[in-house]
């Protein structure tokens, strides 16, 4: 087997692989495709090695060939074993540009953005305003989007598929995958940024621990998840929580949860009240979830503390609906919003930290919605996963 045998069942290979490898696919494929955006990445920095390699040594055997004197016959000998070198390096190169060209190309078109004006989500795995109420930040699987003064646009830093995505008064905290390209590795565990993405700092469980279900309290920072499995810091699977910022962690006991889990919530300031919306109720436990209290019996989609404390829920029953709790009282106010049909539902839910009338929330659908007046009326931001820009308004 010569190079060019390699480089002919290599190229074969790469031409082989199905187009739909290298686009983004469903949650369940996510794995697959941070193979395939490794597997390209590398081999886009391989195949320029070797050209770079092939180049250089046609450039040195021409030289050789120059300087052999042909009339003897050790010339004529090392002349023809040159030739066939300079042969294997003509096809490394020539198989490596077009390999690297393949290759390269693949990884260009999967980490294309979408432009300012042509915004999509993919998946929405979170919602968030951030601490002066000026930005929406949504992550979409590829990447953060950015709402500001009425336009959609692209977060900066690398386009991860944020999961468990928690806002925060200095930034957020998410768990998830590292994007295309990341030299990162998977899964991230806990990780948190004071610089909207630019820059992470692993807290915990790197490498070991994807959380969805994972919440952080606006300002007390306190954190809290549902762990899928048992791993290095925690025996078991279920309702755990740091009040040190990853340092430790506590297994809450859960008492008094019925259903299954869909959504959690952790209150802005007091790190002890937690809130669960689950397929038969909505739950609150204020002794960090060691006992829970039933607030409403109502299949819920979505939880979210506002910034005064009061929870906002995405309920199902006979119509999709938006209730905001009195967690005291339980007194129930419920908000108008536009009608929801079929299979779609309240997915994530945030009010802004300085103009409590401001509420955002997104559907099942990748719809996006918000009211500057408690639900009085609504603007669409994204219809079916495609985002609207509106023109520009200021929040005071």
């Amino acid at each position: 087997m010569n190079f060019r045998g390699i480089f002919s069942i290599l190229l074969i290979s790469i031409l082989s692989l199905p187009m739909g490898v290298f686009a983004h696919g469903t949650e369940e494929e996510h794995q697959q495709e941070v193979a395939t955006s490794t597997f390209l990445t590398y081999g886009t920095v391989t195949f320029a090695i070797l050209l770079l390699i092939g180049l250089v040594s046609l450039f040195v055997i021409h030289k050789q060939l120059k300087g052999i004197n042909v009339k003897k016959q050790e010339g004529r000998q090392k002349k023809d074993k040159l030739s066939k070198l300079l042969k294997v390096g003509q096809w490394t190169s020539v198989l490596s540009l077009i390999a690297l060209l393949i290759t390269g190309g693949f990884l260009i078109t999967s980490g294309e953005n979408p432009n300012d004006e042509s915004v999509e989500f993919m998946h929405i795995h979170g919602l968030g305003i951030t601490n002066d109420g000026s930005e929406i930040y949504i992550p979409a699987h590829d990447g953060l989007k950015v709402y500001k003064e009425g336009k959609w646009g692209q977060g900066e830093g690398e386009q991860h598929d944020y999961m468990g995505f928690s806002m925060v008064d200095d930034g957020f905290y998410s768990s998830g995958h590292p994007g295309p390209g990341s030299s990162l590795k998977n899964p991230f565990g806990v990780v948190k940024t004071t610089d909207m993405g630019k820059n992470l700092e692993i807290l915990d469980l790197y490498q070991e621990i994807d959380f969805h279900g994972m919440a952080v309290g606006y300002n007390s920072h306190a954190i809290y998840v549902i762990n899928p499995e048992p791993n290095s810091r925690m025996d078991e699977t279920g309702l755990h929580y740091s009040t040190d910022n990853t340092k430790t962690w506590t297994k809450a006991e859960m008492e008094g949860i019925t259903g299954q889990i869909s959504s959690i919530a952790v209150h802005p300031t007091e790190e002890n009240i937690v809130a669960l919306g689950t397929s038969e109720a909505i739950f609150v436990s204020k002794n960090y979830g060691q006992t829970f209290e039933k607030m409403a019996d109502t299949p819920t989609t979505a939880v979210s503390f506002s910034p005064n404390g009061d929870l906002l829920a995405g309920g199902y029953t006979n119509e999709i609906s938006l209730s905001v709790f009195n967690i005291d009282t339980k007194e129930e106010t419920v908000i108008s919003i536009p009608a929801l049909s079929g299979e779609n539902a309240v997915g994530y839910i945030a009010v802004n930290p300085h103009h409590e009338s401001q509420i955002v929330f997104t559907t099942f659908e990748k719809d996006i919605y918000l009211s500057e007046d408690l639900g009085e009326n609504w603007v669409q931001l994204a219809d079916k996963g495609i985002g609207i820009n509106q023109q520009q308004t200021n929040h005071e």
